[in-house]
């Protein structure tokens, strides 16, 4: 018999879960929790019905309860439910990595499963260390990441990450020889910008400063979001890429492009590189990738990289790294289907369709209360809200309280609110959500 969960919230011990990334005391005095979800909408067990304004987190384009993707687990679990990671495989891993590697830039054709965007990072930047170091360049130890960058929460991900809140309690294990190169985000320069802002490029000439003050020789790689999603969307100026690009070739560096959110559609192309034409040497995946029903994720090379650890004796391990439920059949069932689903109802197409009503929609909110800036690129936009004084992150938190009321279930990071709808999304859902977010502004104090 199906569990319903559609139980009243008294009945429920809500004090041994520790939540991720939430104001655990706050949530469990005004405890929210989901019923049930269908297409682009969530129902909250008190009988709400709201927009899922983030395709979840950022990882469920198709909407949910898609049914080719339950069809496709249920099957796979009753012929299949688990294959051994190491020294053996299952066809289906083999099948998605070949379509992964087919809808990748041209030359990067190699692909290692992970579980999630955070375990993604950390193979990342093992695998650039470790790239070098077999090549003899083995004072290619250093690491740059950027500020405000999120990369996940592994040791890795938050070293290079440039987050405070997410380092600050860990300073003690964070990776030594990591540099931060600036963020790109200047409001007096990029206010209420439509894509990519036309200033701020030469913020990439920072990087070649770092190499001068290291030495070329020392570093291994850069690891950059081609779009800032966790920070609040912030977008790439024209021409920024294409110099931390041609920075890295010059001096032999490798570039790594965390594509966690931007991967597989958000911004109208199969990957961010390719929308931004721009490609790295390593690229992070996860969430869309399974349409956020199974957890996974990978890491997909450049074919040169793969092929320099392909040395010694056949029979000789060539990189010492791998996780219990690399290539997991349930979750390559889920990645199957989902490309397949993405390819057969031209998802990604529609995600770029939808890109123009979303900006129209989102800076109509231009001189709304409470309004400090609204920025978009593919189907992602964010609002930037004046912060309360003397309480940040307070009127976001009431905006977003307001809006599942309104029928929303908004983003919210300090006092920025994000959203990036499903594909599925309709014009008119997107206009309404719109809509209901200035009700929101109008709301709050």
């Amino acid at each position: 018999m199906r569990h319903s969960w559609s139980m009243n919230i008294a009945s429920l011990d809500l004090a041994p879960y520790w939540m991720p990334f939430t104001h655990n005391r706050y949530f469990k005095q005004r405890p929210k929790l989901i019923a049930s979800a269908e297409g682009a909408y969530f129902t909250l067990t008190d009988g709400r019905r709201v927009f899922d304004c983030l395709s979840g987190l950022w990882c469920t384009p198709l909407g949910h309860s898609h049914a080719r993707i339950v069809g496709a687990i249920q099957r796979q679990v009753s012929q299949l439910d688990y294959s051994p990671a190491f020294q053996m495989s299952h066809a289906g891993a083999f099948e998605l990595a070949a379509r992964i590697a087919r809808l990748a830039p041209e030359g990067m054709n190699r692909v290692f499963f992970t579980n999630s965007g955070s375990e993604s990072v950390d193979t990342a930047l093992k695998i650039a260390i470790a790239y070098h170091r077999i090549r003899g360049e083995t004072n290619r130890t250093r690491l740059i990441g950027r500020e405000m960058g999120y990369h996940g929460v592994g040791i890795g991900g938050i070293s290079v990450g440039g987050l405070p809140n997410n380092r600050a309690m860990f300073t003690s294990m964070l990776v030594p020889g990591i540099d931060h190169i600036p963020h790109t985000y200047n409001a007096s320069k990029m206010r209420f910008s439509r894509g990519q802002p036309t200033w701020g490029a030469h913020l990439a000439d920072e990087l070649q400063k770092l190499v001068e003050k290291h030495g070329p020789d020392t570093i291994a790689a850069v690891i950059v979001e081609p779009m800032q999603g966790s920070a609040g969307v912030i977008v790439p100026p024209r021409g920024y890429l294409e110099r931390l690009r041609s920075i890295c070739t010059q001096h032999g560096i490798l570039l790594i492009f965390d594509e966690v959110i931007t991967g597989f559609g958000r911004v109208g192309a199969n990957f961010g590189s390719q929308r931004l034409g721009v490609t790295p040497d390593l690229i992070t995946f996860a969430k869309a990738i399974t349409n956020g029903v199974v957890p996974f994720g990978g890491v997909i090379a450049r074919q040169a990289i793969h092929d320099a650890f392909m040395t010694g004796p056949p029979h000789a391990i060539e990189l010492f790294h791998g996780y219990t439920y690399s290539g997991h059949p349930m979750a390559c069932a889920a990645g199957i289907a989902t490309l397949d689903a993405m390819e057969e109802t031209g998802a990604i197409a529609r995600s770029a369709a939808l890109e123009p009503v979303l900006e129209e929609a989102m800076h109509s909110l231009r001189g709304e209360p409470h309004v400090a800036d609204i920025r978009n690129f593919g189907l992602a936009a964010a609002v930037d809200l004046t912060p309360r004084e003397g309480q940040p992150g307070l009127r976001a938190l009431e905006a977003f309280e307001r809006g599942l009321d309104a029928g929303l279930l908004l983003r919210f990071t300090g006092d920025t609110l994000a959203v990036g709808p499903p594909f599925i999304a309709s014009p008119d859902e997107i206009r309404e959500m719109a809509r209901l977010i200035r009700g929101v502004l109008h709301d709050i104090k």
